[in-house]
């Protein structure tokens, strides 16, 4: 009964440290977009619509697909960043919508300390993107070059009907090879489930 109620009380803490562990937005980039949502304000009504950009619904599902989302998230994100960066006023210019210059920054143009700010958070999206998300921007290319097939040209719907049988194949025997791999993971999940309960 004490080796049984020890067990769960390890397990718990485990999992309590694994939940913990789990990234955070740097301080820095936390109080610039802060910063950029003051100088960028919309009414509560509007931020809150029930209508996000970006859906969470999008990042339902498996792990492969919400990489492969993120890929395509990130990649829009620069694209907007990259807008926003060039709907800036030219440096020593200030248009009459731009916020008020906050206490702390009152040496600074807010065109310049806003350019300062985007550019710092365009560069820590394409840094996520460049070194996290390689794969998937390859992945959304191809998907991208899938969208452009003339599917009225004769050729192409010959081609097509040649190469289905050994793509129809592939997709078949990929998805036996997903439920193989599925089930060995859980073997080895039951496994190492053994073994830390008799430790």
């Amino acid at each position: 009964m004490v080796a049984a109620a020890r067990a769960v009380v390890c397990v718990t803490l485990w999992l309590t440290v694994c939940q913990a562990r789990g990234f955070t937005l740097p301080a820095k980039m936390n109080k610039t977009i802060s910063n950029l949502l003051q100088h960028y304000n919309i009414s509560s009504k509007l931020r809150y619509s029930g209508k996000p950009v970006f859906s969470r619904e999008l990042l339902t599902g498996k792990l492969e697909t919400k990489k492969l989302i993120l890929g395509g998230v990130l990649e829009a994100y620069e694209k907007l960043l990259d807008q926003m960066l060039k709907e800036l006023p030219s440096p020593g210019t200030q248009t009459a919508t731009a916020a008020p210059i906050p206490a702390d920054k009152a040496g600074l143009e807010v065109g310049e300390d806003v350019r300062t700010q985007l550019t710092y958070i365009l560069e820590k999206v394409q840094d996520l993107r460049k070194h996290h998300y390689q794969e998937q921007d390859n992945i959304l290319q191809k998907l991208h070059a899938l969208k452009h097939i003339q599917m009225d040209n004769l050729v192409v719907q010959n081609k097509a009907l040649f190469e289905l049988p050994r793509l129809y194949s592939e997709a078949s025997s990929l998805l036996g090879e997903m439920k193989k791999q599925m089930r060995r993971r859980r073997r080895r999940q039951a496994r190492r489930a053994k073994t830390s309960l008799r430790a």
